[in-house]
């Protein structure tokens, strides 16, 4: 799944599948669960004391956070269609940099949303420092990011792939 600059998400079948089991989940049993622990806690008596109470109200305005997010992010979803092997950095692809150009000193990552970062690769999102400063960049290009002390750090992309995993 990628992020792209009109709002669209890219999804794979699997990871859309993933995340509408999820919103499916959270709509309603989840719903059900938490509308049931909220009742339970308040009839424990006084609210303003209710340690139950409260956390369950807080769990219950997360999940529904998440609902939205879900929600907003599967109606701009496309599914299935992986961004072209041209070479180009861009949300979906396994990126390879060097740092300073020290081919020897690389680092190798998926550009993508949070939705999609798994254990099998480390992701960067689109909107990150690194992210923002290799988007739209060609294998063979110079790079440079912001890193978080302000100062700016130099890159070579070598290789930009379409993610397969």
């Amino acid at each position: 799944m990628t992020q792209t600059s009109d709002n669209v998400t890219w999804l794979t079948q699997e990871a859309y599948n993933k995340l509408k089991d999820e919103l499916e989940y959270l709509s309603g049993p989840a719903r059900t669960e938490i509308a049931a622990k909220i009742a339970a806690a308040r009839e424990e008596g006084d609210l303003r004391e209710n340690g139950g109470y409260h956390a369950a109200k807080e769990e219950q305005g997360k999940q529904e956070l998440r609902v939205r997010q879900l929600t907003q992010l599967l109606q701009h979803a496309k599914v299935g269609e992986a961004p072209a092997d041209d070479g180009v950095v861009e949300p979906g692809m396994v990126v390879t940099i060097a740092f300073d150009g020290d081919e020897n000193d690389t680092m190798t990552f998926l550009l993508a949303s949070r939705e999609y970062a798994s254990g099998d690769i480390e992701t960067y999102s689109p909107q990150s420092p690194l992210g923002v400063g290799v988007n739209g960049k060609k294998a063979g290009d110079d790079a440079q990011y912001e890193l978080p002390n302000g100062k700016k750090a130099a890159v070579k992309i070598l290789s930009a792939k379409p993610y397969t995993g």
